[in-house]
């Protein structure tokens, strides 16, 4: 596959509006949504039973979540289960999931997490040359309690 060398443009988040009326269906994803995560965002494996490329291999232009000290699957399940209890979720849903998650690090990092299939995300930090990350942390501030 070719890859990106420019951010999704359809790219939105649930209206602030839209939070409100979706709080419950989002609280049940939360309760069953898993974290599979993708070897090209991880330099070390931790146990996310990944088998990441070597250094040499590694894609420059893949953020790594090992950057932001996410280091353990538990605890991407709980950054991805925070975004959906705080509605940071895309407009667009795929068999009921949003297509995005998007959540902030306690180190004021924004991170995306991609729908996979059936209830399953990966994620990563978001680049700092993608615009939408500034969209992402304002709407955490406004969202966060």
């Amino acid at each position: 596959m070719k890859p990106r060398h420019r951010f999704n443009p359809k790219r939105r988040l649930l209206p602030d509006a839209k939070v409100a009326d979706m709080q419950e269906p989002l609280r049940e994803l939360r309760d069953s949504v898993r974290y599979g995560g993708n070897p090209e965002h991880k330099r070390n494996p931790g146990d996310f039973g990944l088998s990441p490329p070597s250094a040499a291999g590694h894609r420059p232009a893949k953020s790594l979540c090992d950057d932001v000290k996410v280091f353990r699957r538990q605890d991407a399940l709980c950054l991805l289960r925070r975004g959906l209890e705080l509605g940071l979720v895309s407009d667009r849903f795929e068999d009921g999931w949003p297509k995005n998650v998007w959540m902030v690090t306690d180190g004021g990092v924004p991170l995306e997490a991609q729908w996979e299939a059936k209830g399953s995300y990966h994620g990563y930090p978001m680049p700092e040359d993608d615009a939408f990350r500034d969209e992402v942390l304002k709407a955490w501030k406004r969202r966060h309690g």
